[in-house]
C-alpha cells in the first residue's frame, strides 16, 4: 500500500478494511502494523532523521556548505511481520522469511 497524509491518518480503518476483506497488506512503515497490518518493509525513519541531523550540524557549525554535501540514499531498510494478523488471515509465514525479519509482532 502506498502512503500519504490521508491514508496515514486513517491507517486503523485501512487495516480493518483489509482484514474484513481478508486482504494481506504490505506497508512502508511499521506503524501500520500496530493498527493490524500484515507486513511492512521500508526505510528506517529514525536512521534517516539521525543522518540528516549530522548534515544540519555540519552546516550550522560552518564545517560544510549545503551544496558541498553529497546526496545520500537510504541504507537501512526494515522488515516487520505481524504474526497475529497472519494468523487471522490464515496465512503461514515461512521460517526463512521470519528469520530475515527485523521485528516480529506476536
Amino acid at each position: 500500500m502506498l502512503t500519504g497524509p490521508v491514508l496515514e491518518s486513517h491507517r486503523t480503518k485501512v487495516a480493518e478494511l483489509a482484514a474484513t476483506n481478508r486482504l494481506p497488506t504490505m506497508y512502508p512503515f511499521p506503524e501500520f502494523l500496530k493498527s493490524g497490518g500484515l507486513v511492512s518493509y521500508g526505510v528506517n525513519l529514525a536512521d534517516l532523521y539521525r543522518r540528516a541531523a549530522t548534515y544540519v550540524d555540519k552546516i550550522l557549525k560552518g564545517h560544510a556548505k549545503p551544496a558541498d554535501l553529497p546526496v545520500e540514499q537510504p541504507t537501512k531498510f526494515e522488515l516487520v511481520i505481524n504474526l497475529k494478523t497472519a494468523k487471522a488471515l490464515n496465512l503461514t509465514i515461512p521460517p526463512s522469511v521470519l528469520g530475515r525479519a527485523d521485528q516480529v509482532i506476536e
